[in-house]
């Protein structure tokens, strides 16, 4: 039962805010006890030996030979004789078969060599709802789910990308637990290594987000009248920096950038190698982009002035809520598509009520077991996922100079 307090509506407006605001987080926590018990984690399913095959890239026959003969990690096996695996075992399979067949290492072991820089995508569009979190966490889980080491970073103070990935913000994180705690002006930053957490995907770390973010926005502002800072650590150079710090422990960073236009989005721009614009094919969202993109090119040019490097490896747009059959919305992605070229991605993002109800129990269609949901609408949204994902990752691949 929800407990409600009014109160008075001759109260100002600040002391109203504030009273909302406590009454919404005790429900939310009560809530939160209810379904995500302070002792609870988030678990990731397993995997059938055919889908560890499929997302490994060999045949079930070879996972079953594998077991046979006691080599690689044991999968559990059903009294019906049906043969599991973690993600974690998955990862030791490759580590396995990249030993066996050391000419083909790069194939099962995808991690960036000698030469090969960190790529740093940030996903950006400062309209709400345009789907920048889902874009963010699918593509982390599918990168990780490809062998990648992979940071996401939580840069919107509302935290959907961390509550996606296990974390309360309210009530799991000190003072800071955040990207805050690191590109702080005080004497209290600390090394991102700290911040960074291990989440229940296998090869997905996390820096989560709340609120604290928002101190930065505030700060920066002083910091720059009271030249706080160097040419070096000005503060859209900070986030770069942080990353730096961890550069040799992941081959892909993927930042969730708030829904705004401030000095967290564009450090997280400057410190991006490639970009990625979320669209929603709706006039009024386009029309709303055309202005992010002017400010963003207005704001970007001021920054590069100043020391800002912007040489980004590749720029896309990512269609997302797409219904394919719907006429407004064909026209908006054709005329994306004559504006910007290959630089909009061929395949879209659809919408689907399934994305929307795998996360109302903070979970990913790559997390929930296939018969959760009906087939036909878990294979047509998996596909759509899977062809964008696929695409980004070619990107990275080019910009490594891979074939």
């Amino acid at each position: 039962m929800l407990q409600t307090q009014f109160v008075s509506t001759n109260a100002s407006s600040d002391a109203r805010i504030a009273q909302h605001a406590r009454q919404l987080s005790r429900q939310l926590q009560m809530l939160g006890e209810r379904l995500f018990p302070p002792t609870s984690q988030k678990s990731m399913k397993t995997f059938t030996s055919g889908e560890a095959a499929q997302i490994i890239g060999v045949s079930d026959g070879y996972l079953r030979q594998l077991s046979i003969d006691g080599k690689g990690p044991s999968p559990d096996i059903s009294s019906t004789g049906r043969r599991s695996y973690t993600l974690e075992q998955i990862n030791e399979l490759r580590n396995h078969i990249a030993t066996v067949k050391p000419k083909d290492a790069l194939t099962y072991l995808p991690h960036r060599r000698h030469g090969e820089k960190l790529q740093t995508i940030a996903v950006a569009n400062f309209k709400g709802g345009s789907a920048k979190t889902t874009t963010t966490i699918y593509l982390a889980q599918y990168l990780a789910l490809q062998g990648y080491r992979v940071l996401a970073i939580d840069l919107d103070p509302q935290a959907s990308l961390s509550s996606m990935l296990g974390v309360q913000p309210e009530f799991d994180l000190r003072e800071g637990d955040t990207l805050y705690g690191a590109i702080r002006y005080d004497a209290d930053r600390r090394p991102l290594k700290s911040i960074i957490r291990k989440t229940y995907f296998a090869g997905l770390d996390l820096v989560p987000g709340n609120l604290e973010l928002m101190e930065f926005e505030h700060e920066t502002p002083t910091a720059l009248v009271e030249h706080k800072t160097t040419a070096d650590d000005i503060f859209f150079k900070r986030v770069g920096n942080a990353i730096a710090e961890v550069e040799a422990d992941y081959d892909i960073v993927v930042i969730d950038c708030p829904p705004q236009l401030g000095y967290l989005t564009l450090g997280a721009v400057c410190a991006a190698t490639s970009l990625l614009i979320t669209v929603h094919p709706q006039m009024v969202d386009v029309a709303s982009m055309s202005q992010f993109l002017l400010m963003t090119s207005d704001l970007l040019s001021v920054v590069r002035k100043a020391g800002g490097e912007l040489n980004h490896d590749f720029i896309r747009y990512v269609v997302t809520r797409h219904e394919p059959h719907d006429g407004p919305q064909a026209q908006i992605v054709a005329l994306l598509r004559s504006l910007f070229g290959e630089e909009v991605l061929a395949a879209t993002v659809l919408k689907s009520t399934a994305i929307a109800d795998a996360g109302l129990t903070k979970q990913t269609l790559y997390e929930i077991e296939r018969g959760q949901v009906r087939r036909s609408t878990y294979d047509r949204v998996i596909e759509s996922l899977d062809a964008v994902n696929g695409e980004i990752l070619a990107s990275v691949k080019r910009a490594w100079g891979r074939t």
